[in-house]
């Protein structure tokens, strides 16, 4: 058996990527040039800071911390203790709660974890929940299934809907709002354990006092997922759920612009949430959390109290408005007729291409959107439907009269998505991808590219992209 000497090895741990993995490092380099000469409007994504991004490449990553600060499975924690509990007292600052009343656990690796750690520390096996159905805007881990047309039976998408009986409501087809008669009415028939709020593509304020009443009607716990909207949340500029529910779970990359992870708030009251869920987090569901994670957060929940985050998040809505009012003069349909908050969702079914066709000709012109259903869809493969999302550009700079430049590349696109179906003599998605090399989407390309260059990314240098 042959070993290396300690003169033949020569792998110090102090090699620079670009030294130690040229590959992986030209890929980093290739996605931050996409991210600069693109337009991002995925609603769930931003662009957080440089320190943030310090943080997650830290030492921080090296410690194995199981447990919570103060009770550890392991030594050496001294320090990541005090990182831990410094992001949970800034946690509950950014959302104004008090700490005798409310706690936090910012251990969940992310938001799906987070939901799921909810479920597991407060409900059993096979206990009723109802969530936002995934057509209406809502998310997977809120119960989501469909119908298996081949065996008659249903196909449960996510965890939740395996280990939980899961009964979805829905918004009106006239309104786009959420339909809270209908949800009535299915509450009191099916009697939940829990009532899920929150949306992953929902662009309308909630009715707190609706879903507490009924709730309350019920003997049902009120959790509201606010990951979408969490950062404007923090800063007045969309309603606070902490008045009106037991649990609430955020992610921290979207509005609130910081690292990938999640939290969970709960109430201190004598239902002891507070052991419960953080039992679930750990050892229920997760190992070790991720401690250069939790030092990012920390550093995003103070940017967050500042009153240049909250003249961001503003400008994140008066973003959104700009856009949809924008497309919609261009004759476009928004879902519900408008925005309250950072996204719009927008149908598309009247200009006869789906949401799929028209996500592949952005990407083609370097715009990021997500294709998404809209209330009647059958497909989620092929919707009707697009979202968009401004927390994003607006990080990059963008204000009202630059999303109404942006809606201009929009309407373009679907100019060309119209066009490239209609010279593809189908409407098979193999036969329209045929058609996208040509002069029309190489021009548009071309021009969001100049656009996207003209403002500033945050978190990393452009000079040489």
């Amino acid at each position: 058996m042959q070993t290396c000497s300690r003169s033949s090895y020569k792998l110090t741990g102090l090699e620079p990527l670009v030294e130690h993995d040229p590959e992986i490092h030209a890929l980093i380099q290739t996605e931050k040039r996409r991210q600069f000469e693109s337009l991002e409007l995925i609603a769930s994504e931003n662009f957080t800071s440089r320190a943030v991004m310090e943080c997650l490449g830290s030492a921080l990553t090296n410690k194995y911390a199981e447990g919570m600060p103060g009770k550890r499975y392991y030594g050496g924690c001294e320090v990541v203790d005090k990182v831990e509990t410094i992001c949970q007292q800034r946690a509950l600052a950014a959302y104004g709660l008090d700490p005798e009343q409310w706690g936090v656990n910012v251990q969940p690796y992310s938001g799906s974890p987070a939901n799921f750690a909810v479920y597991t520390a407060l409900l059993r096996p096979h206990d009723r929940i109802m969530g936002l159905d995934l057509p209406s805007g809502g998310h997977l881990t809120h119960g989501y299934y469909t119908l298996n047309k081949r065996s008659g039976e249903r196909k449960k998408i996510s965890a939740t809907s395996i280990y939980f009986e899961s009964l979805p409501y829905s918004v009106s087809g006239e309104t786009g709002l959420i339909d809270m008669n209908a949800l009535r009415t299915s509450a009191h028939m099916f009697k939940p354990a829990l009532i899920i709020m929150g949306a992953s593509a929902y662009p309308r304020e909630f009715d707190y006092e609706g879903f507490r009443s009924i709730a309350d009607e019920n003997g049902s716990l009120l959790m509201m997922d606010m990951a979408h909207i969490s950062g404007l949340v923090a800063t007045g500029n969309a309603r606070s759920p902490f008045d009106f529910c037991d649990i609430v779970t955020t992610t921290t990359h979207k509005s609130l612009r910081g690292p990938r992870s999640g939290m969970i708030f709960f109430r201190r009251d004598e239902r002891d949430f507070e052991t419960r869920i953080n039992m679930s987090v750990f050892p229920g569901l997760q190992g070790g959390p991720h401690e250069h994670q939790i030092a990012a957060l920390a550093v995003q929940l103070k940017e967050v109290q500042t009153n240049a985050f909250k003249e961001y998040s503003a400008q994140v809505v008066a973003n959104c408005r700009a856009l949809g009012n924008a497309l919609a003069n261009k004759g476009y349909l928004m879902c519900s007729g408008g925005s309250d908050n950072h996204l719009q969702l927008w149908d598309l079914r009247p200009t006869g291409i789906t949401g799929s066709k028209m996500e592949i000709v952005c990407e083609h012109a370097c715009i990021s959107l997500n294709k998404n259903a809209i209330y009647g869809d059958r497909s989620a493969l092929s919707p009707g439907g697009v979202r968009i999302g401004t927390p994003a550009l607006t990080s990059r700079g963008l204000k009202e009269p630059d999303f109404v430049q942006v809606a201009s590349f929009l309407h373009r696109a679907v100019g060309i998505a119209q066009l490239c179906q209609q010279r593809a003599g189908s409407k098979k998605l193999k036969d329209f991808r045929s058609q996208l090399e040509c002069p029309e989407l190489t021009q548009l390309r071309a021009d969001v590219k100049a656009f996207a260059r003209s403002f500033h990314m945050p978190g990393f240098c452009t000079d040489n992209l």
